[in-house]
């Protein structure tokens, strides 16, 4: 017998909206219908909207057809991967800046200049003017000036390459020739490394 009045249709409508509510297995079993109802959703509708020959490739992707004898609609093969690089570009080379090549020289002489009795605070002082702060606070506190043979600079420091930020100059000693690298920061050249050559 059919529902004819308001009063038992909205009874009805409270029974089916409260039936979820009942119990908890009630809430799971119909959270998980309508889980599988919206993925099938998600799924079927954009096959159903979808046209013969269009690809859903978006900006970015490459898409390729291809289409087979017997077959009614193309093969959409779609890869969104970004391209690989491979290599990176060389640091472009300059010539070299002689405030650059200064500085390396005037630290290698202050490197080189520690009379007997020199503290190593003393030694690394004379160092700070034209050493980053980094390198001095770190390696540079590890050095004994005692041990280093060099006393003086004995001619012209020579460039051994030189890039748009940094240089790697070798400068001659009565010890060791000193290999300095130096770069171009906010408030001008500033050591970063040494190495001795025999």
């Amino acid at each position: 017998m059919p529902i004819r009045t308001n009063r038992g249709r909205t009874a009805v409508y409270r029974r089916l909206w409260g039936w979820p509510l009942r119990s908890p297995r009630h809430l799971i079993g119909t959270l998980v219908i309508l889980a599988v109802a919206l993925t099938a959703v998600g799924i079927l509708l954009p096959k159903a909207i979808g046209k013969p020959g269009q690809t859903a490739a978006g900006p970015g992707s490459s898409a390729t057809s291809t289409s087979r004898p017997g077959v009614a609609a193309p093969v959409t093969v779609t890869s969104t991967l970004p391209p690989r690089l491979t290599t990176q570009p060389p640091p472009s080379s300059a010539p070299p800046d002689q405030s650059g090549v200064r500085v390396a020289k005037e630290w290698v002489t202050a490197w080189a200049n520690h009379p007997d009795g020199t503290t190593t605070e003393q030694w690394l002082n004379g160092l700070r003017p034209y050493t980053t702060e980094e390198y001095l606070a770190g390696e540079m506190t590890t050095v004994d000036p005692a041990n280093i043979t060099a006393t003086k600079v004995t001619g012209e420091p020579q460039v051994v390459s030189s890039l748009t930020g940094s240089m790697e100059v070798d400068v001659p000693t009565d010890g060791p020739r000193v290999r300095v690298t130096v770069a171009k920061l906010n408030f001008g050249w500033r050591v970063t490394k040494f190495t001795q050559a025999g």
